[in-house]
């Protein structure tokens, strides 16, 4: 009888072992879950900062653009005025 009675505490610390095993496998892919879902927001906000970065250098880029448009219509404009001058000086 003595089998008979450490038959279920056997089955008992089986079940028991079982349910702590369960539970750590549980917290485990809890951890991974959360882990991944972490990743994923980075890489998210790596892709949204690399974007960003290329709008900045497309405005950058236009704004030398422009500038130099500007720059070159100033010139243009005081070479026109000093010519008018020069004109009137005569």
């Amino acid at each position: 009888m003595a089998s008979a009675e450490s038959q279920p505490r056997f089955g008992q610390s089986v079940k028991g072992l079982l349910s702590d095993k369960v539970g750590s496998c549980s917290g485990d892919v809890i951890a991974l879950t959360r882990q991944v879902l972490k990743g994923s927001r980075s890489q998210e906000l790596l892709g949204q900062a690399a974007r960003n970065m290329v709008i900045q250098e497309d405005a950058i880029l236009h704004s030398e653009d422009v500038s130099s448009i500007k720059i070159y219509s100033h010139v243009e404009h005081s070479k026109n005025l000093q010519d008018q001058l020069r004109h009137l000086l005569k």
